[in-house]
């Protein structure tokens, strides 16, 4: 699999799929199942947004992913 793996195309589809989950409508659900529906959106995005944010590297069929979650410096 290592031979024909892009790590840059994994991270694509991560952005890809943050991406979709932002523009995701909410379905006609109410009450505590539209409140469930939202937190996992909200989580999925999380999760998809933060790998498509890192730098991946694959070496000697090892995949290194760096994100770097530090915030961003204010700017004075």
């Amino acid at each position: 699999m290592a031979d024909t793996f892009d790590p840059q195309e994994m991270i694509e589809r991560f952005q890809h799929r943050a991406a979709a989950v932002k523009s995701r409508p909410i379905p006609p659900v109410e009450g505590s199942e539209r409140a469930k529906f939202v937190e996992q959106a909200s989580i999925d995005y999380f999760d998809y947004a933060v790998i498509g944010d890192a730098v991946a590297k694959l070496e000697d069929g090892i995949l290194t992913l760096t994100i770097d979650l530090r915030p961003p410096e204010a700017e004075s």
